[in-house]
């Protein structure tokens, strides 16, 4: 089945090139099916980028995914269109009496900050206060898992003297996990990130299980018992390009970046990067899809609490 998105958004085009089956709305309102309602925060710079990832990897399941997007009202978006947020996007005021079989906190490039720095930390608290009596399951990636388990539990991030910046080797911790079903033994991850979460500071909240970490990049991914709340420390959602774009963009301000690891061929910039994340990515959020919201959430999205 497909995802439904807006007609006119440009991942709608995007995916349609690649052979994602994306359903637009006017098609859409002649099944009756009914279809899992997803919102995604999207805390990125680059709107559209992270929204045709994001759509890439929700629209290939079995599902009908219906996505909406969310912004912060109180922080403007200086890298997108008004255009595009005021055609594409809802205020969290607009949407606060409804209620979502999941959700998406992407990351933000902001980690550096103390949280209670950020222009719109408050704004963020209340929503994902919001979110545990109004969405069935919470799917919180890089920055995000950071705030979340600093909202929720009081885990703090701790600075790393580099940047870890690359694609990773990974590995289930465990192995009972439906997040992890159909996973191989080993499995790769990109990173982008300036801050960690520590081990056992997430060993210490009984209330959260590590569920696959990597030797090099640390924890990847914690949740709760039931998968109400799942934080995911990578990007797997990450494009093939992406980490050459930031490796790329670094160098043309003349920042002090290592070429992301195990990404480039020898580890020359000048070749293709090789993608060895793309099927970890699609299984991951199928699973989450399937066993979190759609086995978990009640028929009418009313009776979410």
């Amino acid at each position: 089945m497909p995802i439904k998105i807006p007609n006119l958004l440009p991942a709608t085009q995007t995916l349609m090139e690649e052979n994602i089956f994306v359903m637009t709305e006017t098609r859409a309102i002649t099944q009756d099916i009914r279809p899992l309602h997803i919102l995604m925060l999207n805390l990125m710079p680059q709107k559209i980028t992270t929204e045709t990832q994001i759509a890439r990897l929700i629209g290939n399941t079995p599902l009908q995914v219906e996505l909406e997007l969310l912004q912060t009202a109180s922080h403007k978006s200086r890298h997108t269109s008004p255009e595009h947020m005021l055609a594409f996007y809802h205020t969290f005021d607009e949407i606060k009496d409804k209620r979502y079989d999941g959700m998406i906190i992407t990351g933000a490039p902001v980690e550096q900050m103390p949280f209670e720095e950020v222009e719109y930390w408050d704004e963020l608290c209340t929503i994902m206060e919001w979110s545990k009596t109004h969405v069935t399951s919470t799917f919180h990636i890089c920055w995000g898992a950071q705030a979340g388990l600093y909202y929720h539990y009081g885990i703090k991030k701790i600075p790393l003297e580099n940047k870890l910046f690359g694609v990773f080797e990974h590995k289930v911790d465990r192995k009972s996990s439906m997040l992890f079903r159909g996973f191989d033994d080993t499995f790769w991850v990109p990173h982008s990130r300036h801050t960690t979460v520590l081990r056992s500071d997430i060993e210490a909240c009984d209330e959260l299980k590590i569920l696959s970490s990597s030797e090099k990049a640390g924890v990847f991914v914690c949740a709760t018992d039931r998968g109400r709340q799942i934080f995911v420390t990578g990007h797997s959602e990450y494009d093939a390009g992406t980490l050459r774009a930031e490796y790329l963009r670094d160098k043309s301000l003349g920042l002090e970046i290592a070429v992301p690891e195990n990404y480039f061929p020898d580890d020359d910039p000048e070749r293709e990067p090789i993608v060895r994340w793309r099927s970890c990515a699609n299984l991951l959020y199928s699973n989450w899809l399937n066993y979190f919201v759609y086995q978990t959430t009640p028929y009418d999205r009313e009776k979410i609490q």
